[in-house]
């Protein structure tokens, strides 16, 4: 048998791959389970966007290799969606490099700045894909600890405390995922002050800006701030556009180039159809993402009367595509739970050991599963 990389040897199959097996397997068993636990919409894309693809088909160009920076049409419409929500002005030409989903840009970043060794500074509980990347570059994680007393914000002053001389990159995320906590502008120019004393790259990654918010953040419009810090994004959840696989990533002209030189030998570009109807998403109006939250207005008030039913306490004031419920204090083990809860319910909820050690105790229910389903797992917790 040819031996793996060791590499791999510090990494583990994403657990979403291996848990959604087991659950598939129940149901090919007969078993009717309710998936409650995976960030992936289920509601369409807008009929623009759909059109715009069917429509682009007989181009001369639709199925040739694309520009590994997008069509310029398609950047263009990215600075004017950031410009007219964010506030801020980003260069389409040099300050915009879309991807093909924001996990392949936390590898091209990864790649394109750090070196065997190189510290990075993870957030617990976070987005899992940060530290599996990290170690596949052989980069060195070093977790800061969110908690709720926080606000689930990274305290500055305990960073401060520590030797830093060995970090290059610093990963944030907010609106936040699983905790749905924001972040005030006042907070952002705390990082990027911190950012710059001690000469890290930050990156704040950004898909959940429009669900359930309605004060749009951006960490690059804080003044100044393209020096030592990027933004990732995604049309994944804000335009129900997962599995067209569409992020970007905005930075200064000399860290986008960088992370070009790792994308162009990556991929041939993205799809020329998918770009013509990702312009067409983000030229959307207001309206659809006021159209989109009463849906998951309805969908989150009844999971949280789930969450009342498991005796489980949350924060109203939280944005994005989850419930990030606190287990009542006697349940000690999270996985345990949610085992119990898929073998005697059939529903499944992620647990949130999988975003780190700081999420032992709490449980994360996903907005994306249609009302009737919601309803039936209500009535399975009441039996």
């Amino acid at each position: 048998m040819i031996k793996q990389s060791n590499r791999l040897n510090s990494v583990e199959e994403y657990y979403f791959s291996k848990k959604l097996r087991e659950v598939s397997k129940m149901i090919e068993s007969g078993d009717s389970v309710i998936n409650m636990g995976v960030g992936s919409p289920d509601l369409f894309p807008s009929n623009d966007a759909v059109n715009e693809i069917k429509n682009s088909l007989s181009d001369p160009i639709a199925h040739k290799y694309q520009s590994y920076q997008g069509i310029p049409e398609l950047r263009d419409a990215i600075s004017k969606f950031y410009d007219k929500f964010f506030g801020f002005k980003l260069n389409p030409s040099n300050e915009i490099l879309p991807l093909m989903g924001s996990k392949e840009g936390i590898m091209h970043i990864s790649l394109a700045f750090l070196n065997p060794g190189d510290e990075v500074l993870i957030p617990n509980p976070g987005y899992p894909t940060y530290l599996s990347v990290t170690k596949l570059v052989e980069a060195k994680p070093r977790f800061y600890n969110l908690s709720l007393e926080n606000k689930w914000f990274p305290d500055i002053e305990e960073l401060e405390k520590l030797n830093l001389s060995n970090v290059k990159i610093m990963w944030v995320n907010y609106p936040h995922m699983p905790t749905g906590a924001s972040a005030s502008k006042q907070q952002f120019e705390q990082l990027i002050n911190f950012a710059k004393k001690h000469n890290i790259l930050i990156i704040n990654d950004n898909p959940y800006s429009f669900i359930l918010n309605d004060n749009h953040t951006s960490l690059l419009s804080i003044d100044n701030s393209k020096e030592v810090a990027m933004e990732l994004n995604s049309l994944s959840k804000s335009f129900n556009m997962s599995g067209w696989r569409v992020g970007m990533l905005l930075g200064s002209s000399e860290n986008i180039s960088k992370v070009l030189k790792v994308k162009s030998n990556m991929d041939s570009g993205m799809f020329y159809g998918i770009q013509k109807g990702a312009i067409a998403a983000l030229n959307l109006n207001e309206s659809w993402f006021k159209d989109l939250n009463k849906i998951y207005l309805t969908r989150r008030k009844l999971i949280w009367k789930i969450a009342d039913k498991l005796n489980c306490s949350y924060d109203k004031r939280s944005k994005g595509l989850f419930v990030w419920a606190k287990l009542p204090n006697n349940i000690k083990s999270s996985e345990s739970f949610i085992d119990s809860l898929l073998k005697q319910k059939k529903i499944f909820v992620a647990p949130g050991t999988i975003f780190g050690s700081k999420g032992e105790g709490y449980i994360r229910f996903s907005l994306c599963i249609d009302e009737n389903k919601i309803n039936e797992a209500l009535k399975r917790i009441g039996l």
